[in-house]
This record gives structure tokens, sequence and C-alpha cells, in this order.
């Protein structure tokens, strides 16, 4: 294990820390450590990147061009 120290916390980031420890019921060091952990964790592996989950939204789209049934989609008309 690595022993990290920070200095020159100002006490604002010291005193929101100490209370977001105290909501999750931990120690300040130990919310510290979930808060770098969860920084360096790579979103995708989660699941929580917007790009893919977008794209898996729409896997099994048809896109532009092509239908069900094999016809060129064509443009809506809005007009009369």
């Amino acid at each position: 294990m690595s022993v990290v120290t920070v200095r020159n916390l100002d006490e604002w980031t010291r005193d929101r820390l100490k209370a977001q420890a105290r909501a999750h019921g931990r120690s300040m060091e130990s919310e510290a450590r979930a808060i770098l952990t969860a920084a360096v964790t790579p979103r995708a592996a989660e699941g929580a990147l917007l790009g893919s989950r977008i794209a898996a939204l729409f896997a099994d789209a048809e896109w532009p061009g092509v239908t069900r049934d094999g016809e060129v989609a064509r443009a809506a008309v809005f007009e009369a």
C-alpha cells in the first residue's frame, strides 16, 4: 500500500470532504480513497459513458435509407 499526503488543502474542501464522509458513514481517509479510486476507474467498464449508452440503445436500429421491407426510406413531407 502507498501513502499519499495532500498538502495545502483549503478549509472549504476539507469541510466538504468531512461532510461527504459523514453522509456515507466513512472516515475522511476512506472517503478520499473512494473518491480517488472512482476518479481513476475507467467509466466504460461501468457502462457510464454517454456515447456507449446511446450506441447500445440504437444497436438494433435500422438507419435511414433502408427499411425492414427493403424499400428506400423517403423524407417526410410536412406541407399540404
